[in-house]
């Protein structure tokens, strides 16, 4: 009998040891996705707002491609589907784009901008620019001398004006590499690397 209880209490302390070992194991990779503890010196940090997360799988295939870290920026208030509507004239996401000054609220920020040197934003096409949640990640920040690459997905249009809009109105003192590159498809890390290389 005692050494089946014996057996019992060993079971249940490396069944918490291992718990432990996988929470830790998750807090380390949130910190590096958050910029903490790294090293390195690129970032790609994206806004991903439908269901298909087509933004996000470019976001992750460029930060493979580039060996950055990843950061995903994240609204305070999530949209929804009836948000995202861009033929209703009153869902969140027109009246947003219809007001340069939105801002809306992100959830959490990069803990660590300082040791980036170079900075890929990724996002969705709106109404032919970034969407006012990049406004607001950018304005968040010293990006003062930091390269800043634009990227972006679109079921029609192109790059447009979207990154001159950003650096005019949330970051005049960065230096730009415009006008970016829409990357649909999520196309492969070896596709993605040889662009990288253009921009050099």
């Amino acid at each position: 009998m005692k050494k089946l209880a014996l057996i019992a209490v060993m079971a249940l302390m490396l069944g918490a040891c291992q718990t432990n070992k996988q929470n830790d194991a998750a807090a380390t990779d949130d910190q590096q996705a958050a910029g903490e503890g790294t090293g390195k010196t690129t970032l790609v940090a994206y806004f991903s707002a439908s269901e298909a997360h087509v933004t996000a799988q470019v976001a992750k295939t460029l930060a493979e491609a580039t060996d950055a870290d990843l950061f995903e920026i994240v609204p305070e208030q999530i949209y929804t589907a009836d948000d995202l509507n861009w033929k209703d004239e009153q869902s969140r996401s027109t009246i947003e784009m219809k007001d340069s000054t939105a801002r809306p609220a992100v959830a959490s920020k990069v803990e660590n901008m300082a040791q980036y040197n170079t900075i890929y934003v990724g996002f969705p096409i709106w109404w032919y620019t970034a969407p006012r949640i990049i406004n607001t990640f950018l304005e968040q920040y010293d990006l003062t001398g930091k390269t800043i690459i634009p990227f972006a997905t679109s079921g029609g249009s192109d790059m447009g004006k979207s990154g001159e809009d950003l650096k005019k109105a949330s970051a005049p003192n960065a230096n730009w590499i415009l006008p970016g590159k829409v990357l649909n498809g999520n196309p492969p890390v070896d596709s993605l690397k040889v662009w990288v290389e253009t921009l050099k």
